[in-house]
């Protein structure tokens, strides 16, 4: 440990979503675990806030920019979801897994909140904070 180093500063949750989407396709490379869950809590208080205003104003129009947001948002969510699978040593096809009822989304959130691999491996550079 280099008690030189000057501290690196905890990722944000703006910063998060930042890379994440500045990244929109990058399926290479590897995504902390703070970048990855940083970012699905974006797209659930996304989700939640326009759910939120349809049921309150049962206007349509919330419903359609949800659907609209999901599929904008859906290959950023892969494209970090195999780089954070590629950042605990797994290729990123596992994301494929969760097709498997139940216990494949289990496996899958399992492996998205171990920590990352602590060195270098097959996919790249130990991913920044």
């Amino acid at each position: 440990m280099d008690f030189n180093a000057p501290p690196v500063a905890p990722l944000t949750f703006q910063d998060a979503v930042a890379r994440v989407l500045s990244k929109y396709a990058q399926f290479g490379g590897r995504a902390s675990r703070a970048e990855f869950w940083w970012f699905m809590l974006f797209c659930f208080i996304v989700n939640a806030a326009l759910g939120i205003l349809y049921a309150i104003t049962r206007w349509g129009i919330f419903n359609y920019i949800d659907w609209v947001f999901g599929l904008v948002i859906f290959i950023p969510v892969l494209a970090v979801s195999w780089r954070r699978l590629h950042d605990v040593g797994k290729g990123g096809g596992w994301w494929f897994i969760n097709f498997v009822p139940i216990v494949g989304s289990i496996i899958f959130i399992i492996w998205c909140a171990q920590a990352s691999e602590p060195v270098t491996n097959r996919f790249g550079e130990v991913p920044a904070n």
